[in-house]
């Protein structure tokens, strides 16, 4: 019985990443009618993962140094690398095509920022930016003559300085607004957040600076929709919700990975996973000895998680180069995007025109 659907991606005749996904992902993908996009730093890499005429996956991917957050616009997605965050528009009127491809991002604007370490981006209904500077353990925002404009920092941490204190990585807007925020610990020297990997983990609510559940092990990637706070409790392997009156976490789906990256489409959560890594930050976490209980080994891919039940629908397995991700979004009305870089001489050659004003 065939019950996967496999690509490959080729280098030099070589193929260097392998692509597996269930046998209904395409499907999922056409009735949600969504594409995605993913990113992961360990590979300098952002994918675009979409679906061919004959009903079999598609996948484009372009380099780009230490690729991590993810935020999707009406019109195309912001991605941070390792010293820029760029803002990818497409360039495709409704019903155009290009090379085959309902959708082409290119970057048309860049932000310098140094390296930050940038995480989470977030667009507020204002329309400003804001970004996670995991460095320097502040949220923050672009500037025309700076590196960045920092906006808020965690109450406990006693000067903004490029130490990485506690390890400030994810953001979540609520209403349109910056809300809350995972730190891996509230400690306040530099790269103490190692030595409080298995329970120093804390979400925090930005306009108060209010602890809202602590005890975590290395959270990632809060988001609220429809009214609940979800967050991965990324060390212990866990997807869940936050009881925001309690101040408890509430586990919803074991996922055989470390977790990061979280998006909605309708009554799913597509989830990230990374794969298991030799070095002491990822190492001796409880996911490990859940994995050991499972009798099961991490991965590197995507889960489509429903909502409803908590069951894995859908997923997608990276073998290869590719071993971690950090970052997904949903490319919403796209059916197979492509996405220009900076390595070929394409982008230099594609040109349009607004025709909208005039002297």
């Amino acid at each position: 019985m065939i019950n996967a659907t496999t690509a490959q991606i080729a280098a030099n005749e070589e193929p260097w990443l392998e692509i597996t996904t269930s046998r209904n992902f395409c499907d999922w993908l056409a009735r949600e009618n969504i594409s995605l996009a993913f990113s992961t730093y360990q590979a300098g890499k952002v994918f675009l993962l979409g679906r061919k005429q004959d009903g079999q996956i598609y996948i484009y991917e372009r380099s780009l140094q230490r690729s991590m957050g993810l935020c999707s616009t009406d019109n195309g997605f912001w991605l941070s690398s390792q010293y820029q965050v760029w803002r990818f528009e497409n360039a495709l009127k409704l019903g155009e095509m290009h090379n085959e491809h309902d959708k082409l991002y290119i970057p048309r604007v860049g932000y310098t920022t140094g390296d930050l370490d940038v995480h989470d981006i977030v667009v507020e209904d204002s329309g400003r930016v804001v970004f996670v500077n995991t460095m320097y353990g502040c949220l923050a925002t672009f500037s025309d003559q700076h590196s960045f404009t920092p906006l808020w920092k965690p109450s406990f941490l006693s000067k903004i300085t490029p130490e990485d204190r506690c390890h400030l990585n994810g953001l979540a807007l609520e209403d349109g607004h910056c809300k809350y925020v995972t730190v891996v610990s509230k400690t306040d020297v530099a790269d103490g957040w190692r030595n409080r990997r298995d329970d120093g983990g804390c979400v925090l609510d930005v306009p108060s600076g209010e602890t809202i559940v602590s005890g975590l092990s290395m959270p990632h990637s809060p988001r609220v929709y429809r009214g609940e706070l979800y967050v991965h409790n990324s060390g212990t392997g866990y997807f869940g919700k936050v009881d925001r009156e309690k101040g408890i976490f509430e586990p919803i789906t074991f996922c055989p990975g470390y977790l990061r990256g979280m998006a909605f489409s309708g009554n799913y959560v597509i989830v990230g996973l990374s794969g298991p890594r030799k070095d002491r930050t990822f190492s001796g976490l409880q996911l490990d000895a859940e994995l050991v209980k499972r009798d099961a080994d991490a991965w590197c891919g995507l889960q489509v998680i429903e909502l409803s039940s908590g069951n894995v629908i859908e997923w997608v397995r990276l073998n290869g180069m590719v071993t971690e991700l950090y970052d997904v979004a949903i490319l919403n009305d796209v059916i197979r995007p492509m996405l220009l870089g900076f390595k070929t001489t394409e982008i230099a050659q594609l040109v349009s025109m607004d025709m909208g004003e005039s002297l």
